[in-house]
């Protein structure tokens, strides 16, 4: 079975909105399992104002965050993890294959390689145009709003 998620379907999950919100469609996930979903790229976004304005590439950070955000549909979507929030505990691994710019699709795929209790591991890919253009292992825990 499929289950896509809308933008107004992701915030109901996860506590992110503007400007930290990047997941802007989930295609389909297994919850706590693994989940694809897209971060469109577009050019008006604000950090595009200082990095670099006549050369825009997308911010690593900003990358790894889109991604672990696709993660942390997967991990909040059952019911008794609603409400709450995933957080970074370490971020590992991580590779970048290729600048990735405006008008540019990221699509990422987590695969949750780890739970015990409220701790885990993902895996992330991102790609654009079928090519890898980064990856990274993040440790998270799920746990009440502060």
């Amino acid at each position: 079975m499929t289950i896509q998620l809308d933008i107004n379907e992701i915030k109901k999950i996860l506590p992110h909105r503007y400007p930290m919100l990047l997941v802007d469609r989930i295609l389909d996930l297994e919850p706590m399992k693994w989940a694809i979903g897209i971060k469109n790229i577009t050019a008006n976004e604000m950090q595009f104002l200082g990095h670099f304005p006549d050369n825009p590439i997308m911010p690593g950070v900003l990358l790894i965050e889109a991604m672990a955000q696709v993660g942390g549909v997967a991990m909040l979507y059952p019911e008794e993890n609603r409400g709450k929030i995933a957080m970074f505990g370490k971020i590992d691994k991580v590779r970048f294959y290729k600048p990735v710019i405006p008008g540019d699709q990221v699509i990422t795929r987590t695969d949750v390689t780890k739970v015990r209790g409220n701790m885990g591991t993902i895996h992330c890919e991102g790609k654009v145009d079928g090519e890898v253009a980064c990856e990274c292992d993040c440790f998270f825990v799920i746990k009440d709003k502060i």
